[in-house]
Order: C-alpha cells, then structure tokens, then sequence
C-alpha cells in the first residue's frame, strides 16, 4: 500500500488546496486529514460522516476530596505548580496538570485519580472521490499525536478491508509531534512551499525531518512566479539535498475562489492553467520511483499470493 503525505514547513502554503485537488485525481484511495489542530481538508471535500468516535487521548489527575489527608505529598511532587491550595485543602488546576501520573503514583493514600479525558472526536466519512477518515480536536486539547496515529491506523485497515491501495494524507505543518506521527513509515511525503525567506527556511526544516526518518521526500513550489530570486534559491536547495522537485504552480486567485465556493480547484476551474499544472505533477508524483516501487511490492505480493 503506497501512502503520501503532504506537508510543509507553515500554514497558508497551499497545502489543503493541493490535496484536495489530488483527491479529485486520484483512484484506489483513502483520504486522510492528519491536521488536528486546524483539520480543514473537509470544507472542500464535503463528506458525509458515516461513523464518529470519542477520541480519549490522556489523563488528568483528580483529588478524592474523602480519601485525602491534605499530608502534601502531591504539592512536593508536582513539577508543573498543577497542586494548589484552595479553602485550606489540597486541589489540582485542570489546566496546569500536564498529565504525568507522577502525583497518583506517590500519593500514600491512592487519593488522586486520574481519568481518560476526552479530548476530540474522529471521523470515517464518505466524499466524490472516496472514504475519508479524518477528526476535530478540541479547543487548546492536547494529544494531537496520538489522534494522528490513531487517523493513521484506520485509515490503513479502511484501505485494506476496502482493496485501496493509496493513502493520501493531508499532514500537518512544521516539524512537531503530529508532524513526526504522521510521516512515520509512510512511502513518501510531499513537501509544499513557497518562495519566501521563511519558506526556504522551513523547506530545510521539513526536508531534515524527512531525512532523519529515512522517508522519500518531493518538493513542489506554489506561486513560484513572485519571488523568482527565492524560486531559484529553492530549486538550488532541492539539488543539494537530493529533493525530488516535482513541479511549480503559478499565483492564481482561482484557489482562493475555489476555497470560498468550497471546491476544489480540478472542479471548480478544471480548464484552468493551475488545474493543469496540477495534472502534471500528480503524474509526475505517481512515476516517482518511492511510489513506484510501493506499486511493484503489492503487486508481487499478489503473484505470491494469488
């Protein structure tokens, strides 16, 4: 099973827009949102839930208000200042617990509880070009690492009970956790940016996350034609690093007319430059030997397995 992630070193690259366009290209798919904190990919690919969970991430500790003694202990071992006095007795604020555990191990009188917290819901939807499995993290909720991996993993048996054989993941952005739980063993990751100072910077951030992982990565520039100094800067990066660079995408206010009307661009302007553009580096994403070489693996498993 061939999966791509697509990602970048910041929001507002164009990186939704990108995959939702895919999407619209793609066959034999599985489409995934790994961008908890700011998933959007579903305002473009409209998608019908057909199954929602509670996401339980982490724990918080709770003071049993009978069992304790107020002896302090969990004051003494707290590392976040979570334990605070409050009407004489002991209580932990909610929003400074980080959720360590280490105050309900050493309390001498278990007194502190430490209950599941919900902290999201997650998806399985179905959209125009395939099953979608995507989530909503809550407000300031942590966790978003394990929401990701948890994405991930349905994604992948949705793909196999359902014969797919891509994945085509919308990451997150920067080089965080979510980041690292969503490039972890996938074929390859697709790295958007842009010709900026600072999309040059997070280029060499991403593109170093993806080495240090050993992960195929593709570069694609958008609105390469505002900055042709930092374009050529970028395309200088690509060959240094051994960056597959896939392709260039004009500035073209149809994505933003897109978005509004909540299309994706192949639909929404499909005779367009930037629809062509598109077409062309989605091939040229599909020939690329990471994913080439995933094609050939299952196929061979095939032959073994007839």
């Amino acid at each position: 099973m061939r999966e791509l992630i697509i990602i970048s070193g910041k929001g507002g690259t164009g990186k939704t827009s990108l995959t939702a366009a895919f999407a619209a290209l793609a066959d034999n798919m599985v489409l995934c949102d790994t961008d908890v904190d700011a998933a959007d990919l579903h305002l473009l690919l409209d998608p019908v839930v057909e199954r929602e969970e509670d996401f339980q991430g982490g724990s918080l500790a709770v003071i049993d208000g009978e069992k304790c003694i107020d002896c302090g202990t969990c004051f003494e071992v707290c590392r976040f200042d979570a334990v605070r006095m409050k009407n004489g007795r002991h209580h932990i604020d909610p929003m400074s617990c980080e959720g360590c555990g280490v105050c309900v191990d050493l309390c001498p009188e278990k007194a502190i509880d430490f209950p599941l917290q919900t902290n999201g819901r997650w998806f399985i939807s179905t959209t125009a070009h395939g099953p979608m499995v995507h989530a909503r993290l809550g407000i300031a909720e942590e966790n978003s690492g394990k929401l990701v991996s948890l994405l991930r993993r349905t994604a992948a048996r949705l793909a196999r009970e359902r014969g797919l054989g891509l994945l085509l993941t919308d990451g997150p952005p920067g080089i965080g956790c979510p980041v690292i739980a969503s490039i972890t063993g996938a074929s390859a990751v697709l790295i958007v940016t842009e010709p900026t100072v600072s999309g040059l910077h997070d280029l060499q951030r991403v593109a170093g996350l993806a080495d240090h992982f050993k992960i195929p990565a593709m570069v694609v520039i958008n609105r390469f034609d505002l900055n042709a100094q930092q374009t050529i800067a970028i395309e200088e990066l690509c060959r240094a690093r051994d960056l597959t660079l896939v392709g260039r995408i004009a500035f073209d206010p149809l994505f933003t007319r897109a978005m509004v009307a909540g299309k994706n661009l192949i639909h929404y302007a499909p005779q367009s430059a930037a629809a062509g553009s598109i077409r062309k580096i989605w091939r040229t994403i599909m020939e690329t030997p990471a994913m080439r070489e995933e094609q050939e693996k299952k196929y061979a498993i095939r032959r073994l397995n007839p």
